[in-house]
């Protein structure tokens, strides 16, 4: 996939400044692969297609399954082309997306993933104080569990009392008369 936006240079320096720190700081809890400037080092497949995300999160065990893809942005590229280029796709990628924008941006970037409807995961700002780049979480998408799975129902088979006693209490719940089930004899 190729750029939508060629950024000036001094951007370009800066995001992959942004990526180079978050690959060294992803690199304590999984294995990171990143994708500074042109360079085509990890891919994630979504569909038939190759995407290049800045970074690709893997498992540090020995399955190599994505964990989680990062795009890191710059002032200039935090607008609706970039967001439906990529950011949509990353979104749709069945791995958790998160997104890194200048403090300057964030509200540009939540307005536009509200307005595409595009899920991150997580959304993080950075800012430069002096040399060192400091980050702030600004939302996290919120876990959904499962609702606790409930005893599956009992069937009664067939011609038995418990299979009668439903069906009359069945019938009395609508307003029908009750009728006693017929005992079966064993000859």
């Amino acid at each position: 996939m190729s750029p939508i936006l060629v950024r000036p240079v001094r951007e370009q320096l800066e995001h992959d400044r942004v990526i180079r720190l978050l690959h060294g700081k992803s690199r304590r809890r999984y294995e990171a692969a990143m994708n500074p400037g042109a360079e085509q080092n990890a891919s994630v497949r979504a569909g038939t297609t190759p995407v290049y995300p800045d970074l690709v999160l893997y498992a540090a065990d020995r399955g190599r399954r994505v964990q989680a893809v990062v795009e890191v942005e710059t002032g200039e590229s935090v607008n609706h082309l970039e967001a439906l280029a990529e950011w949509a796709q990353f979104a749709r990628l069945r791995v958790p997306f998160i997104l890194y924008v200048p403090s300057t941006a964030v509200e540009m970037a939540r307005r536009i993933c509200e307005d595409h409807h595009i899920p991150v995961s997580e959304l993080w700002s950075y800012h430069a104080v002096g040399d060192q780049l400091r980050f702030t979480l600004m939302h996290r998408a919120r876990v959904v569990e499962p609702p606790p799975a409930r005893p599956a129902a009992r069937v009664a088979a067939p011609g038995t009392r418990r299979a009668a006693a439903g069906r009359a209490g069945k019938s009395a719940r609508a307003g029908k008369p009750v009728r006693k089930a017929r005992s079966q004899k064993r000859r």
